[in-house]
């Protein structure tokens, strides 16, 4: 896969809906049922972070409900690539970018989206081919004025945010012409997904679908 293709993947990737939710889960159980909440929600695109034991487990258990569309965060190496993919994901996300992740993800078939955190990182990726880059960690980094920035210099690239970023906040990156949508956890907080209320989690998820951009 070229990174131009990868670009044109995530592009219509991240127009499925305002908002990716970023999922952290501990425990593959109820990880179909999570994800049908959120799909019904209006949030079809959900990227699994692989930061717990049981993430290729949820990735697979996700990768079979109807309407998702399963990715696997917090790629950090060419083994989680590999992994990822074999457990079910279609798309990957990293938090920064190195030549060996991209490698890998280009070798595998992989859609990535590969962070940047400064003009230097969004211009090296740029140079590559990848003209649909995360931003992150957003609210840390900067947050919407950094973005907006970047904007008039680097017009080439569009953005997924992530990081910090909540309902409200959200609003605000969404207006800008070189946001495609943002990451976030508010929509599957964790007492609504330990507690198994799915009703709760559909509900948040419809909230962030209805998001303006």
């Amino acid at each position: 896969m070229t990174p131009d293709h990868a670009s044109e993947l995530n592009e219509k990737l991240c127009r499925l809906a305002p908002v990716i939710p970023v999922l952290v889960v501990k425990d593959a159980a109820g990880a179909a049922d999570l994800a049908r909440a959120l799909v019904a929600g209006g949030l079809p695109a959900l990227e699994v972070t692989l930061r717990t034991p049981a993430a290729l487990d949820v990735i697979r258990e996700m990768a079979s409900v109807e309407g998702g569309v399963v990715g696997a965060g917090t790629l950090l190496t060419a083994e989680d690539v590999e992994k990822a993919k074999a457990a079910g994901a279609t798309f990957g996300v990293s938090p920064g970018a190195t030549d060996r992740v991209l490698d890998a993800c280009e070798a595998n078939d992989l859609p990535l989206l590969p962070g940047a955190a400064t003009p230097s990182e969004a211009m090296r990726l740029l140079e590559r081919g990848y003209t649909v880059q995360k931003f992150f960690p957003a609210e840390a980094n900067g947050g919407v004025p950094v973005l907006k920035a970047w904007a008039s210099p680097l017009p080439q690239i569009r953005f997924c945010p992530t990081g910090g970023i909540d309902l409200a906040r959200a609003r605000d990156y969404l207006a800008l012409p070189n946001v495609l949508c943002v990451g976030g956890s508010w929509v599957a907080p964790g007492g609504a997904v330990s507690g198994g209320d799915w009703a709760e989690v559909e509900r948040l998820a419809a909230e962030a679908a209805a998001l303006p951009r």
